[in-house]
């Protein structure tokens, strides 16, 4: 069954933007004590953060909330296909924490990182192209020859949770490229040069005004988690470390549930 999201991108930046903020004069306002996120006493850094591709959106305005809340602090995010960043992290690339898009990427890390904590879930949809011409209702459906799909490359944490979902229904799909994030997969089936692709329900929300998507029933679907956790080789560990605790806060969660992910 098809569902429409065309206000969902809009709706989820409107939503962070309105996150109240700690309050600067006297004393902690109520939403800094309750985001746990230290306030004023986290200290003040220039970080990087490496980010799944599937975070671009939210993981933007969420940096926003948390700058306005931590003065002095500053945060670059660096988004790509978890697999490239942990090859990243392997060779070297000054960055400060990383957020990867399942468990398996942050696991084979464990000697360049804090321990990690996941702060979000996801899950796979089918995106289709704007209003679904080529009628497709629910899985089996991409084993059509016919169709052009698109699937995020085998080694990324999309690719992987795809071919799960596909082999576990005897499903077929011959893909007419293989992506190396879950943003390549969308960007395909948006400019229409696939009629699908397996992608996060968050993706296909964010681009809601120029895809569909197509729920996958829970019995079929896989779970995706998210792991976040300082990197060892972080100059800045103090507020590298402030960041990802505040990921767990009511104010940074409810910033990544209304873009639609799901409690960790």
């Amino acid at each position: 069954m098809t569902f429409n999201r065309r206000r969902a991108a809009a709706a989820v930046l409107t939503a962070a933007l309105l996150v109240p903020l700690a309050a600067c004069g006297d004393g902690a306002s109520k939403d800094t004590k309750d985001s746990g996120a230290k306030g004023s006493t986290a200290p003040g850094a220039q970080l990087t953060v490496l980010a799944a591709a599937s975070l671009t959106d939210v993981f933007k305005a969420a940096g926003a909330v948390y700058e306005k809340s931590h003065p002095g602090t500053r945060i670059t995010f660096s988004f790509a296909g978890s697999q490239e960043l942990a090859a990243q992290v392997r060779q070297g690339a000054p960055a400060d924490a990383l957020v990867t898009a399942d468990t398996k990427t942050m696991d084979g890390l464990r000697a360049d990182t804090g321990t990690p904590t996941v702060i979000a879930k996801n899950r796979m949809v089918i995106a289709t192209v704007e209003g679904n011409p080529k009628k497709i209702d629910e899985l089996k459906d991409l084993g059509d020859t016919k169709l052009k799909v698109v699937l995020a490359a085998p080694e990324v944490p999309a690719g992987r949770y795809s071919k799960k979902v596909l082999d576990a229904q005897k499903i077929t799909v011959k893909p007419v490229s293989q992506e190396p994030n879950v943003r390549g997969v969308l960007s395909k089936v948006e400019l229409g040069e696939a009629d699908a692709g397996l992608v996060y329900q968050t993706d296909a929300a964010g681009a809601a005004d120029k895809v569909d998507a197509v729920e996958i029933p829970d019995a079929q679907n896989q779970i995706a988690s998210y792991p976040a956790a300082t990197l060892k080789a972080s100059k800045n560990a103090d507020a590298a470390a402030a960041f990802v605790a505040w990921l767990s806060t009511p104010a940074a969660q409810k910033i990544l549930q209304d873009a639609g992910f799901q409690k960790p």
